[in-house]
C-alpha cells in the first residue's frame, strides 16, 4: 500500500478515552484518533473539543473516529471525510465505556453542553 502522508498505521491509540478530559476530570461524548500519532481526543461536539486543538497545535491533520463500527477519517483543513488504511490496534474505545464518558464525570444536563 502507499504511504499517505500524515497518517502512521503503526502509531498505537494514547489509551482509552480523551487523554486530556481524563487528566482534568473533564468527560465527552465521542472520541478521535489523531492518525498521525495516536493521540485520543474528544470530538467537536464535546465541551473541550481537545482533538481539534490537538490539530492546531501539533499541525496533524488527519483524525479517525475512534468509535466502535466507525472506520471513517476526516481532514480539518479540507473539511472532509476519507477512507484510510487500518491503523494499529485497538481501532476503538472499549465496547463497555459508556457513551458520554467516562463513567462517574459526565453531567445530568450533558445534552445541553453538547456543541
Amino acid at each position: 500500500m502507499t504511504e499517505i502522508p500524515g497518517i502512521n498505521t503503526t502509531a498505537a491509540p494514547s489509551g482509552t478515552g480523551c487523554a486530556e478530559c481524563l487528566d482534568d476530570g473533564g468527560w465527552w461524548f465521542h472520541l478521535r484518533r489523531c492518525a498521525q500519532c495516536g493521540h485520543i481526543g474528544c470530538c467537536d461536539s464535546s465541551p473541550a473539543q481537545h482533538a481539534s486543538a490537538h490539530s492546531r497545535t501539533s499541525g496533524h491533520l488527519l483524525i479517525q473516529s475512534f468509535e466502535p463500527g466507525e472506520t471513517w477519517f476526516w481532514s480539518y483543513p479540507e473539511e472532509q471525510f476519507y477512507n484510510g488504511p487500518d491503523l494499529a490496534p485497538p481501532h476503538h474505545r472499549p465496547e463497555d465505556q459508556p457513551v458520554p464518558g467516562p463513567a462517574g464525570h459526565v453531567p445530568a444536563d450533558w445534552r445541553r453542553r453538547l456543541h
